[in-house]
This record gives structure tokens, C-alpha cells and sequence, in this order.
């Protein structure tokens, strides 16, 4: 099983960046999809950006400020978080799975392989 580790969150204004990395411990990263979700209180986890076998899919909210990327080599996905507002305040988990369909799986139910969680807060 896949074990990961994310790291990079903080407390940051509005408008800062900051960039997620997320260490995984499998040689076989390279052959996964992986993708960044996050989960705020009395929200439902959701899907920020994922790279499903090369293809990218983000979240309206986050599309043009985010941008997620993977270093194989050094098992390590990103997210790189730019303009960020209040609203993406939450808990950043990145996770993994074999990407088995053709289409993106964007149901946080679907991912097995998740990391521990870090935590983003955007004030005004």
C-alpha cells in the first residue's frame, strides 16, 4: 500500500501562495493518478486537481491559480497554489490509485491511498 506524505501548508493573506508537496513511499508512483482534495468543516471533501494519466482536471474555484505536477523520479506530486483567497481554506489531503477507467475519478471514495492532511488558512 501506498503511503504518503503532504507538507508546505500554513497560514498565508489572501493573495500569497504556497506550494504542497506530497512524498510518497512506493517505487511504483509513477504509474498511479494522484490528486490533491481538500475538506473544510461541514463540507463534503472535494477534488482540487488530479492528474489522471497525464490528463488534468481541476476544480472551477481553483482553475488558473493552481497547478498540480508530479516529480516521478523523486515520488513527489504538487500543488502549486497561487492568488489564494479565504475561501480556499481547508485541509489538503493528496492521495493515489491505479487509474483503471479512461475518465477521471473525481469521488473522493474512490481513492484508497490517501496522506495524513495539511492544513491551508487563507485570512482577508
Amino acid at each position: 500500500q501506498v503511503q504518503l506524505e503532504e507538507s508546505g501548508g500554513g497560514l498565508v493573506q489572501a493573495g500569497d501562495s504556497l506550494r504542497l508537496s506530497c512524498v510518497a513511499s512506493e517505487r511504483g508512483f509513477k504509474s498511479y493518478a494522484v490528486g490533491w482534495f481538500r475538506q473544510v468543516p461541514g463540507k463534503e471533501r472535494e477534488s482540487v486537481a488530479i492528474d489522471w494519466r497525464g490528463h488534468i482536471d481541476y476544480a472551477d474555484s481553483v482553475k488558473d491559480r493552481f497547478t498540480i505536477s508530479r516529480d516521478n523520479d523523486q515520488k513527489t506530486a504538487y500543488l502549486q497554489m497561487n492568488s489564494l483567497k479565504p475561501e480556499d481554506t481547508g485541509v489538503y489531503y493528496c492521495a493515489a490509485r491505479t487509474p483503471t477507467t479512461s475518465s477521471v475519478v473525481k469521488d473522493p471514495g474512490r481513492w484508497a491511498w490517501w496522506g495524513q492532511g495539511t492544513q491551508v488558512t487563507v485570512s482577508s
